[in-house]
């Protein structure tokens, strides 16, 4: 049997935090999230989740949103103490894109998050994530989901009142949306 690597272990006995993350040593491997406290590793990501990601964020085909937004892709926000997840595409303002060294954006810096649905995902995407942009007050949610060969994008807006996030539309082959800035993209993946 293998011993796990030392860093593995956190120091404190009640888990790690969001901070514990940038201290983490080389060898550690660097796609890693926190949600309550716990370390998950992250699956390599397939072609479909490269491609839904590479298409989001291209300068041309991809979400363009207007002077004082910018794109991120695969950050990390810090949504509290025990709460670091990394999603695929972030909306962020482009004021807290001025710290090079920055390894995670905190809520008030995000307008949208995006998580691509992968099969070892799929509950967080689906469920844990969901809850705690909402929690945070992050304003708007995607979630790409694959039918076939296709993406399917799942768009939610924050009902503030309730602190949860309330469907907008599901979008097939197009998607058309507002997220204080309109969205006009194509979900051809066969152009990348």
């Amino acid at each position: 049997m293998t011993s796990l690597p030392e860093w593995l272990y956190p120091g404190p006995e009640n888990g790690w935090t969001a901070d514990d993350l940038d201290a983490l040593p080389p060898d550690a491997p660097r796609r890693v999230e926190l949600i309550d406290g716990a370390l998950v590793l992250m699956s390599p990501q397939t072609k479909f989740h490269m491609l839904v990601v590479n298409l989001l964020t291209d300068s041309q085909a991809g979400i363009r949103p207007p002077a004082g937004l910018a794109v991120v892709r695969e950050m990390a926000v810090k949504l509290g103490l025990r709460q670091r997840p990394e999603p695929d595409v972030m909306v962020v303002k482009d004021d807290a894109l001025d710290d090079l060294d920055r390894t995670y954006y905190l809520p008030e810096d995000v307008r949208l998050v995006v998580e691509v649905v992968s099969p070892d995902s799929e509950d967080r995407d689906r469920f844990t994530k969901p809850i705690k942009y909402a929690e945070a007050g992050i304003r708007f949610l995607w979630r790409v989901e694959r039918d076939g060969r296709r993406p399917v994008v799942y768009t939610y807006e924050l009902d503030p009142s309730i602190r949860a996030y309330v469907p907008t539309g599901v979008h097939h082959g197009r998607l058309r949306t507002d997220i204080g800035f309109d969205v006009d993209l194509s979900l051809d993946l066969g152009r990348l």
